[in-house]
């Protein structure tokens, strides 16, 4: 890479008992950027060249980054760049949706290696769950029979479920009841031996798009995601928030009036749930995402209908996260086929005017992202990676506390 080229990257600290975050930020730079010499490292992280050595020494010892053969810039001597090793950590991410879920599994880089999915009885999680870790299973078989080193390097299992978590009346069907009272994280944790978190589906998507999709390098961006309901993944500062209960990013349940008669939530009326009661068709039928894209594709009359008015809906979601978070893009997630979700982009604008409605933007202000109904499985796998090795200020906190 040339020296004046910029390079994406958070700044490490040379202070003592902040070795673990050091580490994050230099396999975070490593990611973004593709193979960088130490130098190169040394100057975008703002570390000294001997931590970087250090570091780097570290690093290829235990098996996440290799050494490729050096390269002469102009008349300088030779520097060898280094790259991350793919094969250095695996993940296992769960989907779990009324009616299906989805396993994947993913390497260090977010590259899927096995995927498997299947049917689950509506609201009966006892039963569910055996499906679940039978999945979980076959996939874990699938990846041993890639990487025979994949079981001892899996560093979790994320799942991904669609929100809110922990309400006091929970009985609403769009919120999975039976599920959120069961104790899955403890039943799949003592299934499968592996450390268990959970996200909505909303943040997995979020946490997709930042590893492989349009959030990629964008510090600042808010995933709109259009499934069965509706919700926002919230990046801000390069980081993945969550708010203090799981929660943050709820918008489908925002009202769309005031609370009282006729007041009704956003998901009601603009999510894929509302479009299959609007056209009265079964969520669970194997070929639905097909079905959805022969409508589009047809102009069917009742399908654009619902589409203008979800647009409508979802053009004001739109101007309230840019009035409050203030983000770089908004990206426009789903798990529908792209040309249902393409259409419903063009249908938002124009877009309301908002702060957002500036010059000399870099970024558009609604752009349309990932709608592959994978990606939540991958952003659910991307999250235990994510904990082991991303650059967070928790990090800096646990150092300070327990030096390394």
């Amino acid at each position: 890479m040339d020296d004046i080229s910029p390079i994406r990257a958070k700044s490490g600290t040379n202070q003592e008992g902040t070795s673990a975050h050091n580490r994050r930020v230099m396999i975070e730079a490593l990611r973004l950027n593709g193979a960088l010499s130490r130098a190169d490292l040394a100057r975008a992280t703002q570390l000294t060249k001997q931590a970087v050595s250090n570091i780097i020494e570290d690093l290829e010892s235990d098996g996440l980054v290799v050494a490729l053969d050096a390269v002469r810039k102009g008349r300088g001597q030779p520097s060898t760049p280094y790259r991350l090793v793919p094969e250095g950590a695996f993940a296992i991410g769960l989907h779990i949706d009324r009616h299906l879920t989805r396993a994947v599994a993913v390497n260090l880089m977010g590259s899927v290696l096995a995927r498997a999915e299947a049917n689950l009885p509506f609201d009966e999680p006892s039963k569910g769950v055996e499906i679940i870790l039978e999945l979980i299973a076959g996939v874990r078989h699938d990846l041993a029979g890639i990487s025979a080193q994949s079981e001892k390097r899996l560093v979790g299992l994320g799942i991904a479920m669609p929100g809110p978590f922990g309400l006091k009346d929970s009985d609403d069907k769009w919120m999975m009841p039976a599920w959120q009272k069961f104790p899955l994280l403890e039943t799949l944790a003592k299934g499968t031996g592996l450390n268990v978190g959970l996200q909505n589906d909303a943040a997995a998507c979020a946490t997709a798009e930042r590893i492989v999709g349009a959030a990629h390098g964008v510090d600042h961006a808010v995933c709109l995601y259009v499934g069965y309901g509706i919700g926002a993944g919230l990046i801000l500062n390069g980081e993945l928030y969550s708010g203090g209960h799981g929660n943050a990013g709820e918008i489908g349940m925002a009202l769309l009036a005031p609370a009282g008669p006729g007041s009704t939530p956003l998901e009601h009326r603009a999510s894929l749930a509302s479009l299959y009661q609007h056209l009265g068709l079964n969520p669970a039928d194997s070929d639905i995402y097909e079905q959805m894209n022969a409508l589009v594709l047809a102009g069917d009359a009742k399908m654009m209908a619902w589409i203008d008015g979800a647009a409508h809906d979802l053009r004001w979601s739109v101007h309230l996260i840019e009035t409050i978070f203030d983000p770089q893009t908004v990206i426009l997630t789903s798990g529908a086929p792209e040309a249902l979700a393409r259409r419903l982009v063009e249908a938002m604008h124009p877009l309301l005017p908002s702060i957002a409605d500036r010059p000399g933007r870099h970024l558009p202000r609604l752009q349309l992202g990932t709608t592959d109904p994978w990606s939540i499985a991958l952003g659910a796998a991307a999250a235990p990676i994510s904990r082991a090795f991303d650059p967070l200020f928790s990090a800096i906190l646990k150092t300070r506390s327990a030096p390394a």
